[in-house]
This record gives C-alpha cells, sequence and structure tokens, in this order.
C-alpha cells in the first residue's frame, strides 16, 4: 500500500499561518505591512486558501480564443489587401472598422476565405441598407459574422447620437428583428469606460448597465426568443491577476442579467490592451505591457483577442507594427501554448476570490444606477461621466505620486529619449465636444501631461539650437 508523499506533515489551517506571520512581524500591524488596497477597493491578503472560497464557480469552458486583427477600412479595395495579408501571416479572425457605406462588400472581402471566417464589423455610421447589403452578401457563405452596433457606446464616445434617440433605436429594432444572417448584432464598447479611467467595479458595471439598457428597449424581458446575444469589448489593463478575475466577473454577470430575461447565458468577449497605460516614451515597454494584458485576456477567458501595435500612439498604421502585435499573439499560441488548457484560471483562490469580490461591487453598482433612472439617463444627464472623472483622478494622482509606475515616464526616465521628430500622429488627440448634446468619455492616458513636458522642453532646446 502506498503512503501519501505528505501524510507525515499535519494540515495546517489559515488561521495558524496568520499565527505565524504575525509572530513574524514582531509586533507591526499585518492589516497595513500585507494587506493590498487597491483603488478598485479590494483588499488583496497575502495568501488564499479553499476557505476563501465558499463555492466553486462553474464557468462554461469558452471556446479555444482566436487570434484577432483589427483593420481600419477607408476603401474597399485597401482594406481587402490587408485582410488577406492578415489572414495569411497568422490572424485567424477579422476586425474591420468600416468608415463609410461606400465600402462595397463584394470588394471588400474578393478572393477571401470565408468558410467558418469569424468576422467583427464596427461601422461609423448606422444605416438600415447598408445592414441589409451585409446580410445579402453574407447569405449562405456560412461565415461567423458579428455586427457591433452599439448606439449608446457611440452617444457617450462622440456625445451625439447617430440621428437622433428614436431614430436610432428604431433602425437598432428593425436591425435586430431580421439578423438571422448575423451571430451577434448588439455589442458593448466598455473599452471606453477603461480608456477613460474607470475602475473594474465601473467597467463592469456600466456594461451590465449598457446591455440592460437595450434589452429594455428591445422589449425583449420574457421574451426567450434566443436571438440577444452581446458582443463585449474589453480592454485589459495593466494589473494582471485583476484583469483575469475581470472578464471571468462579466460572464458571471452577464449570465445572471440574461437568466432573468429568459435568454441564453452566454456573451461573446473580444478583448484588447488599454491604450490608457501606453507611453509615448520608451515605447517599446509598450510590447511589455501589451503582452500581459493579452495574457490576461487569454486567461480570463475571451472569444477573440486583438493586440494593439506598440507604436499606435504616434505612427501611423504600418505592416510592421501590425506584424509585431500579430506575432506576439501567434508566440502565446502556437509556442506558449496558451490554447492548451480551457478555463487555466479555474480553481485558483485568489483569482475566484477576486472574480467574486468584482462581481459583487459591480452588481452594487449596477442597482444603484437602475435606482437611478438607468444607464442612458445617468449619462445623458452627466453623471456617469462624473464618476468615471472622480475614479480617473485619483488613479492620476497615484501616478504623479510616483505609487503607480510606467518605467521610462514616471521612473527610470531616459533622457535622451527624444520623440518630437518621431510624431506622425497627435498622441493626445480628443474628440471635440463643441457641438455634442453631452460631454463625451474622453480617453485620458496616464502619462500624457508628463509627455507634453517633455516634448515642450524638446521644442525648447531645437529652437535655441
Amino acid at each position: 500500500m502506498k503512503e501519501s508523499l505528505f501524510q507525515e506533515f499535519p494540515q495546517v489551517s489559515a488561521e495558524q499561518w496568520k499565527d505565524q506571520i504575525e509572530q513574524d512581524l514582531k509586533g507591526a500591524s499585518y492589516d497595513e505591512k500585507l494587506v493590498f488596497r487597491s483603488q478598485d477597493g479590494i483588499a488583496v491578503q497575502p495568501f488564499y486558501t479553499s476557505a476563501d472560497v465558499k463555492d466553486h464557480m462553474q464557468l462554461p469552458p469558452p471556446l479555444p480564443w482566436r487570434i484577432c486583427e483589427k483593420i481600419s477600412v477607408t476603401t474597399a479595395g485597401e482594406g481587402n489587401v490587408q485582410a488577406a495579408k492578415a489572414l495569411q501571416k497568422g490572424a485567424e479572425s477579422l476586425w474591420l472598422h468600416i468608415s463609410s457605406e461606400s465600402v462595397t462588400p463584394n470588394v471588400l472581402f474578393e478572393g477571401i476565405n470565408l468558410e467558418n471566417l469569424q468576422i467583427y464589423l464596427s461601422l461609423s455610421f448606422l444605416s438600415r441598407e447598408y445592414v441589409e447589403r451585409l446580410k445579402s452578401y453574407f447569405k449562405d457563405r456560412n461565415s461567423e459574422v458579428y455586427l457591433q452596433i452599439d448606439i449608446l457606446g457611440n452617444l457617450a464616445a462622440t456625445g451625439n447620437w447617430f440621428f437622433d434617440q428614436k431614430r436610432d433605436f428604431n433602425i437598432l429594432k428593425s436591425v435586430t428583428e431580421t439578423a438571422s444572417e448575423f451571430a451577434s448584432v448588439i455589442s458593448v464598447n466598455g473599452d471606453l469606460y477603461q480608456n477613460a479611467g474607470a475602475s473594474i467595479p465601473q467597467q463592469l458595471a456600466f456594461s451590465l448597465a449598457q446591455v440592460n439598457e437595450y434589452l429594455n428597449l428591445e422589449g425583449q424581458k420574457g421574451e426567450n426568443t434566443g436571438k440577444f446575444r452581446p458582443q463585449f469589448i474589453l480592454a485589459a489593463g495593466s494589473n494582471y491577476f485583476f484583469e483575469i478575475a475581470k472578464i471571468r466577473a462579466l460572464r458571471l454577470l452577464y449570465a445572471s442579467l440574461a437568466k432573468e430575461y429568459g435568454l441564453p447565458q452566454t456573451c461573446f468577449i473580444l478583448a484588447q490592451p488599454s491604450r490608457r497605460d501606453k507611453t509615448l516614451y520608451d515605447y517599446n515597454v509598450n510590447l511589455l505591457r501589451s503582452t500581459t494584458q493579452c495574457m490576461s485576456a487569454v486567461l480570463g477567458g475571451a472569444d477573440a483577442v486583438n493586440n494593439l501595435p506598440y507604436d499606435t500612439l504616434f505612427h501611423k498604421d504600418s505592416a510592421f507594427g501590425r506584424r509585431i502585435a500579430r506575432n506576439q499573439l501567434l508566440v502565446m499560441k502556437h509556442e506558449a501554448y496558451f490554447d492548451k488548457v480551457s478555463n487555466p484560471a479555474d480553481g485558483a483562490y485568489y483569482i475566484e476570490h477576486l472574480t467574486r469580490q468584482f462581481a459583487n461591487k459591480a452588481l452594487d453598482i449596477f442597482k444603484q444606477i437602475e435606482e437611478e433612472g438607468g444607464f442612458l439617463e445617468l449619462l445623458l444627464k452627466g453623471e456617469l461621466q462624473k464618476r468615471i472623472k472622480e475614479s480617473a483622478q485619483k488613479e492620476q494622482e497615484l501616478f504623479h505620486q510616483g505609487k503607480l509606475i510606467l518605467i521610462g515616464t514616471n521612473k527610470y526616465e531616459n533622457s535622451q529619449d527624444l520623440m518630437s521628430q518621431e510624431l506622425e500622429l497627435d498622441p493626445f488627440a480628443k474628440t471635440s465636444s463643441e457641438n455634442s448634446i453631452l460631454e463625451p468619455l474622453f480617453p485620458v492616458r496616464l502619462s500624457e501631461k508628463l509627455e507634453q513636458e517633455r516634448l515642450e522642453k524638446e521644442q525648447g532646446v531645437l529652437t535655441e539650437s
């Protein structure tokens, strides 16, 4: 009979571990020394055990994640060339942002094998007629097409409706009622909240409240139609384990909401790195940041992951930047084998505890939003923008105090790093709010103020010389 390798060692409870730690601290406070309190309101303990996870979460195993490449399509011909190259070089799905109705589907997809290809289509416009053209084109082509219509996200990002509230929702409703050719029609751009500085519970709560607004306005409650399956577009931030838990928490929250409406409890999650921590100076560090953020997205269970080029802030779109971004994902999938385990974070006490914490805090915020009139009401009043600004300011203060570090920017700055002659794009560009009906949610990077100061110094030196 074989004996257990560790049979001779007695079991040690969490209380015993804590007692021993407190003895080793020799009078220092356990909470002050070892418990980390995040700005999300989470108290992170130094260790976790099964006692911290009262009931194991039953998250459905996600489908194998796909390497996605996002392409801005201004003309159908150029978009077709880029899409074909992306697929040839290893992309497994395409995220196409179509700028105008002049982009014809038959030219855009000419020569591309659409069989079983996942395609995500975001439009800069809202047009029932263009959606009909897409439906006609993809009929019987056996593609998995996700339309990304987000009229509330457009309102939040630009401060305006496409047309007006009534017309926008009428178009959305008519599209969703005849959407059998598409895997999904409605998307929720949760990345907007992250890039504007919202906390993780806020990102989750606002995304959930936005979906609920669509469900209420669509009249879906009580109708088990099975048509409604939203897409969530998320931005993964720099806190590795928190971001894993964020994606898992979103699945839990949406499943809970969908159950109330009698709808399928699954959603589609497309994730990409945040822009909030990307920097102009020492920009190669962006490669490391985007790598860990893509890893968080994969381990959290995103269905598809799009990576950002390391120089996206200041260089125009380039084949080299796209290649490096794509290769980061290819290495993860084919060399690091990030596609070999389903639900890799499943059973990790720390991550499961974080997931519950985020879900509970987000649910509290969601309930408060609904009590105050719902997502659209708060957005029109400017209250949602105000709450995100407050969260963003707290994080900004941590950055300026040196408690939140971006290497090469507010720590280990390289004074020889000069960028004023490298700028092909304005890294500080913001959407104009002059003619908007409400204040838009502006994406704000943590390093913007420091970068502007350094650029001014560079310009001064160049002027003197």
